[in-house]
């Protein structure tokens, strides 16, 4: 698979509680970068859909985030590309998840 990110993802096990169309769900994230994530979920998702949905930091602390369905892996999961970020939520991700260059 030719890989397309272009930021480093780096692997947590984060709680995420995530919403779409179809309803709400808890859930986890695997792994995770600047531009995305991928949330383990049984629950299937439309490619291209966009979901809202809170991400537990480290700290402890929700964030509320909004993302494309890039791809699914039916009963697995599903990638998720961050959109409509602001500053202070950007700055955010990179004090938690920012990899060393």
């Amino acid at each position: 698979m030719h890989e397309k990110r272009k930021q480093p993802r780096l692997p947590v096990s984060l709680d995420v509680l995530w919403e779409s169309s179809m309803g709400k769900w808890e859930a986890r994230t695997s792994d995770i970068s600047l531009a995305g994530c991928f949330i383990d979920s049984i629950v299937p998702v439309a490619v291209g859909e966009t979901i809202s949905f809170k991400l537990r930091l480290p700290s402890g602390e929700w964030i509320q985030l909004q993302g494309e369905v890039k791809y699914e892996l039916p009963r697995l999961g599903f990638g998720v590309r961050f959109k409509g970020l602001s500053d202070l939520t950007q700055k955010t991700l990179e004090a938690h998840f920012k990899t060393p260059e």
